[in-house]
């Protein structure tokens, strides 16, 4: 008797691809629900990697656009952060994450195309991708991701990090290494102001 093999992460994987094909090709409006009236989708503007110079926030060996994938595909923040309703770090998707589309999907014009061959060359040759860290705390600070997502619901990440879904390049919008600025969040929303929550 031959014993089958499962493969959890081809499967996850596969079922990634398929699930976002289909919001994809299903989301598509036809030209008839264009013209009754506007969409509720943010366009993205077309930029080269060169382009970066000009963009606030650090330049990253790979130009991810969130304004394309967060803002004109609305693609779910926790989509790609998975973890970030469960640990105390939201963590940066890994190449398996990004390969579960980029695997099919290949970029509508020459610098996306060019940007996801970088991207399907790390994974290829299992080389990580050295992003540039735009937010980060001082090292006595707690900050646990998963408590806030579940206190501050859908808007929990742009409270902290502003509106990524306009951001081609994403920059720090607010002071998150600032004790006033997380305190008067707290004061504002009625919680906790003991040392011990983010001090321990």
């Amino acid at each position: 008797m031959m014993k089958r093999i499962q493969r959890p992460g081809l499967i996850a994987g596969g079922a990634a691809v398929a699930g976002v094909l289909a919001v994809l090709t299903l989301g598509t409006p036809s030209r008839a629900q264009q013209k009754a009236g506007p969409s509720d989708s943010t366009k993205a503007s077309v930029l080269a990697a060169s382009d970066t110079a000009g963009l606030k926030g650090p330049r990253q060996p790979i130009f991810f656009r969130h304004d394309i994938h967060a803002g004109q595909y609305k693609i779910e923040c926790q989509y790609c952060h998975y973890s970030v309703a469960v640990a105390p770090e939201p963590g940066i998707p890994s190449l398996q994450t990004c390969m579960g589309c980029h695997a099919v999907v290949g970029g509508s014009d020459s610098t996306n195309r060019a940007e996801i061959l970088k991207v399907r060359k790390a994974f290829t040759e299992n080389k990580p991708v050295e992003w540039t860290r735009v937010h980060f705390l001082a090292r006595h600070v707690h900050f646990p991701h998963s408590q806030h997502i579940k206190a501050l619901g859908p808007s929990a990440c742009a409270t902290c990090h502003g509106d990524v879904t306009r951001m081609p390049q994403v920059f720090k919008v607010n002071n998150v290494n600032n004790m006033g600025w997380c305190i008067s969040c707290h004061i504002e929303r009625k919680v906790t102001r003991d040392c011990t929550a983010c001090h321990y």
